[in-house]
């Protein structure tokens, strides 16, 4: 009886798994996505301050939404147009949950995130 009830519980378990969607793990290297410099520092200051709320590689959303192709779309998730002056604009200034950054990135800091939001 005890057999029974393991192979039911590993059979629900298969089913289950196997309805998940796994996403595809993260490129490991900068060279593998073929980043310029700039983008490659972008990537740095992604991984630090925005990952935390934000998927780079997957559409799953977290505290914020996914930036997967965030520049293929038309607009962004708040319904803005998905263009350089309003990303930076989002970026400095935040939006809804999001605080805005402008006392923490340069300029120049944010010319390589967004370079690297391009290459998602």
């Amino acid at each position: 009886m005890r057999n029974l009830w393991v192979m039911a519980i590993a059979v629900a378990a298969a089913i289950f798994l196997a309805g998940c969607e796994s996403e595809p793990p993260a490129p490991k290297s900068n060279a593998e996505l073929h980043l310029t410099e700039q983008q490659a520092r972008g990537r740095r200051l992604f991984d630090q301050s925005c990952a935390q709320c934000h998927q780079a590689y997957s559409s799953a959303v977290q505290a914020g939404p996914s930036l997967q192709g965030v520049f293929k779309k038309q607009s962004l998730p708040s319904g803005i147009p998905a263009n350089d002056d309003r990303v930076r604009e989002n970026i400095l200034l935040g939006r809804a949950k999001m605080p805005g950054f402008r006392n923490l990135f340069s300029d120049d800091q944010v010319d390589d995130l967004i370079a690297y939001l391009h290459t998602l």
